[in-house]
């Protein structure tokens, strides 16, 4: 069985699926409970399981931290951020506590929380409201980072997310929240750190996550090239094996995000490619990316995301060299 849903719907709809499955989960987080989110991505679990959906103090410190402390006493913790630029507040705790309980412990203790986040821009929002910081969190060892890229992808990667025991920080794309729907299988679990062929190509490797995979298959549709399309799904742990297979076939390849430049996990995947699959490159990798500035405000905030046209041009680039 399937329905057709938006993200935001698919990530309610599993949400509660795990509340009814698994009383030992709890869901929390600044206007979640009555007024259902931000996004009403939580609207009505509160209604559904009262003792186990709650609003939170604005304290994203507080918010992580308190998850470290369920999660070590047998909780599974899923607290929403509200938006992405705000866990910056809790990053310590997910530096020094939520991504070390297992090593620090050896193993005793674990810390399955699942920390749901909005990111990315592309709808207008106000400043510390559009950033993709992906690569930072990746940048912290015993964290997986998940994007996912549609509303059956959310599915299947926040339900594997929330019954993994260990944490797990859920990046959700705003602009793809109510994009677009499609069917998602009642149950559905996708398994974390493989990578996902969204379209098979012979000439070129485009790999993108988030809602910059959408721009991608729509450039692609108008090149008229073979190009296969990879959407990384978790960028940690990242599947190496699936990108560097493609480019020893293609010989070429283009990595988009909208993330800046510099630092980027564009930047990850280019060295792997070059440590594993260097001598079968054709041309050198293009990145397609957001500018090494903060994200701009409203009028020039179209300007600064990746569009079909950019990713058109780097993938001429890499056909063309």
């Amino acid at each position: 069985m399937a329905e057709r849903l938006r993200m935001v719907e698919a990530i309610r709809d599993t949400l509660d699926a795990e509340l009814t499955h698994n009383d030992d989960i709890v869901v929390y987080g600044e206007d979640i409970g009555r007024a259902g989110g931000v996004f009403r991505a939580t609207q009505g679990l509160i209604d559904d399981h009262p003792d186990r959906v709650f609003d939170a103090p604005v304290a994203e410190a507080g918010i992580v931290g308190m998850g470290v402390g369920l999660a070590a006493t047998g909780m599974r913790p899923i607290p929403e951020i509200q938006f992405q630029s705000f866990l910056y507040q809790g990053f310590h705790q997910l530096a020094q506590h939520v991504a070390r309980v297992r090593s620090r412990t050896r193993g005793t203790i674990t810390c399955p929380m699942t920390i749901r986040t909005p990111y990315g821009g592309g709808i207008h929002a106000l400043e510390l409201h559009s950033e993709s910081f992906e690569a930072g969190f990746a940048h912290v060892p015993g964290l997986k980072i998940i994007i996912p890229s549609s509303p059956a992808e959310t599915k299947g990667l926040l339900t594997s997310a929330i019954r993994d025991p260990d944490p797990v920080v859920f990046m959700e794309p705003t602009r793809l929240y109510r994009a677009f729907r499609e069917d998602v299988p009642n149950e559905h679990e996708l398994p974390l750190g493989e990578a996902r062929i969204v379209k098979t190509g012979e000439e070129v490797t485009a790999v993108a996550w988030g809602s910059m995979l959408r721009e991608t298959l729509n450039a692609v549709d108008d090149v008229g090239a073979s190009i296969e399309v990879i959407d990384p799904r978790t960028l940690y742990p990242l599947d190496t094996e699936t990108i560097v297979s493609s480019v020893k076939k293609t010989g070429r390849c283009v990595i988009v995000h909208e993330a800046p430049k510099t630092g980027g996990i564009a930047g990850e995947i280019i060295a792997r490619i070059n440590e594993d699959a260097f001598l079968y490159l054709k041309v050198p990798i293009e990145r397609v990316t957001g500018y090494d500035v903060p994200v701009p405000l409203f009028a020039r905030e179209d300007d600064y995301l990746p569009d079909d046209k950019r990713i058109k041009e780097g993938i001429q680039n890499v056909l063309e060299f």
